[in-house]
């Protein structure tokens, strides 16, 4: 990777845009970036890993800390652009942090979103732009230069101070640096995955446990006091034995309950025989009981049955003489109904004779018939001038119908003709109706043709804008998911850190007295560690982990949806420019951005919309005016039909016109004979009718008299007959007037009432006779009173005595049946927890193996440790080269992996002296020794990461700070080694403000502090 140009603009202590040309400065090699303290030396590589990474080294990436500089005017943006050459190509890459900017409109400040932008050079056609995502340019540089944010700060940039730091730390410091630069978070992993496996299966076979102490806690409730006798489990869950000792115990239980069993059945026999001898005297003394009442209760009925005698006597006394009576009631009925019959006779002839003439008030019936006989002659003789009158009526009405249909006709011709008169033009205007709508449908498939392309084109533009605030939105979440997967991240690294800096007194709350240390495995535990301030447990840690975790699936399901909603917009982008041929749309919003730039942005929706409603209201016209084509044709259909009917019609009329003149000259010739017919028949009667109705009227009166004075005369006879009746029946049944009979009568229902009540008395003397014959009740008189409250009670003893002892049989029965149950689940549950338990001695064995705790891991090393220390042994032979050469060959750096006091072995770091052959700490070295033995070692971890990141070669590097602490000798030696750098064609870069290194070193960046901000001047 080799740096070419760098532009910083509004940024840290720099007000305006500053250049800063790596090209010229790396010429001679080696050159110097200095300047003085707080003028931004730091800052010129803060700059560079912020176009790289989109953030400042970890150190200066503060909560809450603006990349903004003060001393920039408001309407200049904080940028920075750097060009690099890195994997084979050449690139430019611009971001600009999150800021504040002057709103477009009004007064104040709008907050402008991070952006990114990536382009990359081709010698053909020039600068290209790849690239506007911050996602995507992150990981393409991040894939080409292989190394993380914090290997790039701590590989090319050599913090010399992080390295002193590391030279005199402990090994838990080293192995933070270490885990950060060679990512050895999966070997991590992979310990607290068996730690999580291990913990896991103690779980489960504590669970296991569990379920079998609740399985005997169980059964100790079904034994009830047998299980009470037993003696109690003393094991605990997870402990060995438990199971023998849950099986043991529910044998026991089984055999103490199966002994109370054949007790309980015992006891249940003799309690049966009780309860059937009291059940045979309780029967005893009931029936004794019962035909005592029985006897009691026939002496009652027998006084009660003679008291009501007299009553009974009585009633049928009556019934007989009601029955006496029943003869003569058909005599009676006959008599009032022929009184009846009588009284409407004599009614009816009063009536008939009212409507007579007074000469025929007292005619007889034969006198009034001979009066009929004679009108109903006369009547007979009017018939054929009836008809001859109802003829004459008919020519009248004939000839009015006549008339009535000789103006119809008249009417229709004149209609007809006036009608006719206007044919050939209503048919022309029909025919070129039709043509004209023709016309119209033609026009009107040919503009639906080109509103379909319109309606989709208008629809993908309203898709487009839609989308492209969609995306704009999707950008914003995934920028927000991103720093929230970042915070969530670091935060879990933080608390990690804390956690592992006090796991000592994690580790020391869980000591015992007499217990060996799970990591020193001392009995004794005179000084255990304590809890600081701020300690993070493990749950803390925990939930810190689950938060990032949960915050990187956010921040991917927001590139996805920003991915979709891309392909989504590019797709509607394309529909909307030609509906016809859409384009193939490439999932980037930045070739739409491309392709809108270079002039083909698509019409607006307004304008889509104007085009749509304009064809559309054009179609909707023509449509119209063409959907009258079949209604054009149906309607000169219609008018040539009618055109026939009117010639047809007057034709019809002319016809009938002729036929009507011949037919009203008969009806004159018929007319005039009727008429003198009818004058010599009508008399002084208006009509023949008229004199019919008032003979018939006649007729009838004198019918309805005679038949009057005939019915009467029968009724009077019936009456007579009727009273000779009555009394010969009233006679015969011994009475001796009508009207006696009569009082005695009774209704059916008064008659079954009496003997209702006879057949009860008669019903109770039989069974009160029948009750006196039996014999039990009698003998049962005799003896002393019956006593079944005693046998009652007696025999409810015996009764809860055996309810009792069938409760208890019971009871024993289902506890042997719940014992046997629980005692198969006890031994199921004991055969799964044999490989369970199998498993998690594994898993623990493993997991103590890799965490450091285990007795066969001699150096109590953990696994990240080991991988550590391996990593460190590369470092350190790799850093012996240099170091040798800027000590004169008196040092070499070496990786121990001893033990030092109670701390775990695997990160050491000593330095051996040459000259007096011992080895020693790293932190006894002096301020300069410390320097370049720091120096080699930045250099030596460079080439130690540059090859773990894939060999990727590193052309540009930077040293911060340190050389003021070496003298004249030391300082040559060092620049010396820095210089050979430049045989693999490398460029280092100095940051110090030592006045002695701008003499040594001709090429420089000097670095500025001015009142307006710093700026940079090259000195080549």
């Amino acid at each position: 990777m080799r740096l070419h140009r760098l532009s910083i603009t509004a940024f840290g202590p720099f007000g305006a845009t500053q250049e800063v040309d790596f090209d010229a400065l790396s010429s001679a090699g080696l050159f110097l970036l200095h300047g003085p303290t707080g003028a931004g030396k730091t800052s010129v590589l803060d700059a560079v890993c912020f176009a790289l990474y989109g953030a400042v080294p970890g150190v200066r990436q503060s909560p809450g800390a603006s990349l903004r500089s003060d001393h920039a005017p408001a309407d200049l943006p904080t940028e920075v652009q750097l060009e690099l050459t890195v994997g084979g190509r050449r690139l430019e890459v611009t971001r600009s942090p999150a800021q504040p900017r002057p709103k477009k409109r009004g007064d104040g400040f709008t907050l402008e979103k991070a952006q990114s932008r990536l382009r990359g050079h081709d010698p053909e056609r020039g600068w290209q732009a790849l690239s506007k995502s911050h996602q995507e340019i992150g990981e393409e540089l991040t894939r080409l230069i292989g190394m993380s944010r914090d290997q790039f700060c701590q590989v090319v940039l050599l913090p010399q101070g992080d390295f002193a730091r590391f030279l005199r730390s402990d090994a838990e410091a080293r192995g933070k640096l270490l885990g950060r630069l060679f990512d050895t978070r999966r070997f991590a992993a992979v310990e607290e995955r068996l730690a999580e496996l291990r913990r896991g299966g103690e779980a489960r076979v504590t669970a296991a446990d569990e379920r079998i102490l609740a399985l005997a806690q169980r059964i100790a409730q079904a034994a009830g006091p047998a299980g009470a006798e037993a003696t109690p489990i003393a094991a605990r869950p997870g402990e060995p034995g438990l199971a023998e000792a849950v099986l043991e115990w529910a044998a026991v239980a089984r055999s103490t309950a199966r002994e109370r069993l054949d007790i309980a059945h015992r006891v249940l026999t003799g309690a049966e025989g009780r309860q059937r001898t009291a059940r045979h005297a309780l029967d005893t003394e009931r029936e004794l009981a019962r035909l005592q009442e029985r006897y009691e209760e026939t002496v009652r009925r027998a006084a009660a049955l003679e008291e009501r005698r007299p009553e009974h006597d009585r009633c049928q006394e009556e019934l007989e003489r009601a029955r006496k009576a029943d003869r003569v009631a058909p005599a009676l009925e006959l008599r009032e109904e022929a009184e009846l019959a009588h009284r409407r006779a004599d009614a009816a002839l009063d009536r008939a004779r009212a409507q007579l003439p007074s000469d025929l008030a007292d005619a007889g019936p034969d006198q009034l018939a001979e009066l009929e006989r004679r009108f109903r002659q006369e009547l007979g003789g009017l018939e054929s001038a009836r008809r001859a009158e109802a003829r004459s009526a008919g020519i009248d009405g004939e000839r009015e119908r006549l008339e009535r249909e000789s103006r119809a006709d008249d009417a229709t011709v004149r209609d007809a003709d006036a009608w006719l008169a206007g044919w050939d033009a209503v048919h022309a205007g029909l025919r070129e109706r039709i043509a004209t709508a023709q016309e119209a449908a033609t026009r009107a498939e040919r503009l639906a043709g080109l509103l379909a392309p319109a309606r989709r084109r208008l629809e993908a533009a309203r898709r487009r804008d839609a989308l492209a605030d969609e995306l704009l939105a999707a950008g914003e979440t995934l920028a927000e998911a991103r720093e929230r997967a970042l915070d969530a991240h670091e935060s879990w690294l933080g608390l990690r850190e804390r956690r592992l800096r006090d796991i000592a007194a994690e580790l020391a709350a869980g000591l015992v007295d007499g217990t060996p240390c799970t990591v020193c495995g001392s009995a004794k535990h005179p000084a255990p560690a304590t809890e600081g301030d701020g300690h993070v447990d493990r749950a803390t840690e925990e939930t810190a982990l689950t938060a990032h975790r949960r915050a990187e699936e956010t921040r991917a399901r927001a590139e996805q949806a920003l991915g979709l909603v891309r392909e989504r917009h590019a797709t509607a982008h394309a529909e909307a420019r030609d509906a016809a041929a859409p384009a193939a749309a490439d999932g980037s919003s930045a070739a739409v951005a491309d392709g809108e730039a270079q002039g083909a942005p698509g019409p607006s929706v307004d304008e889509l919309r104007d085009t749509v409603d304009r064809l559309a209201a054009e179609h909707a016209a023509e449509h119209l005016l063409a959907a009258g084509t079949h209604a054009a044709r149906e309607a000169l259909d219609a008018a040539e039909r009618e055109h026939a009917d009117r010639l047809e019609l007057r034709q019809e009329a002319e016809r009938r016109a002729a036929a009507r003149t011949s037919r009203r000259e008969a009806l004159d010739r018929e007319q005039t004979a009727l008429h003198d017919e009818l004058a010599a028949v009508r008399g002084a009667s208006g009509s023949v009718a008229a004199h019919a109705d008032r003979l018939t009227r006649r007729v009838e009166l004198l019918a309805e008299a005679a038949e009057a004075v005939r019915a009467e005369r029968d009724a009077a006879r019936r009456r007579k007959e009727a009273d000779d009746r009555l009394s010969d029946a009233a006679f015969r049944a011994g009475f001796d007037t009508p009207e006696a009979a009569a009082a005695t009568l009774l209704d059916a229902a008064a008659q079954r009432d009496l003997q209702h009540r006879i057949d009860a008395w008669q019903a109770e003397a039989a069974a009160v006779a029948d009750r006196r014959a039996e014999r039990d009740a009698r003998e049962a008189a005799e003896q002393p009173a019956a006593r079944p409250s005693a046998a009652q009670g007696a025999f409810e003893t015996a009764e809860w005595l055996l309810r009792e002892a069938s409760s208890a049989l019971a009871a024993a029965d289902q506890r042997c049946g719940e014992l046997t149950r629980l005692s198969r689940q006890a031994a199921d549950e004991v055969r799964m927890l044999g490989p369970v338990r199998q498993e998690y001695e594994r898993v623990a064995r493993l997991a103590g193996l890799a965490a450091g705790t285990s007795a066969d891991n001699e150096r109590k090393m953990r696994l990240e440790a080991y991988v550590l220390a391996a990593r460190l042994e590369q470092v350190a032979a790799a850093a012996t080269a240099r170091l040798q050469r800027m000590s004169s060959g008196r040092y070499t750096l070496v990786h121990s992996d001893a033990r030092t006091g109670g701390r775990r072995a695997g990160l050491g770091l000593h330095v051996v002296d040459a000259w007096t052959g011992s080895e020693r700490d790293t932190a006894t070295l002096s301020g300069g020794e410390t320097f370049f033995a720091s120096l080699a070692l930045a250099l030596g971890l460079a080439d130690v990461v540059t090859e773990e990141a894939g060999g990727v070669r590193l052309d540009t590097l930077f040293i911060d700070e340190g050389f003021g602490s070496l003298d004249d000798q030391t300082l040559d030696e060092v620049l010396d080694v820095l210089d050979s750098l430049r045989e693999r064609d490398r460029s280092v870069g100095i940051v110090s403000h030592v006045a002695d290194l701008r003499r040594r070193i001709p090429v420089r960046l000097e670095v500025v502090k001015e009142r307006q901000g710093s700026s940079v001047r090259h000195r080549l």
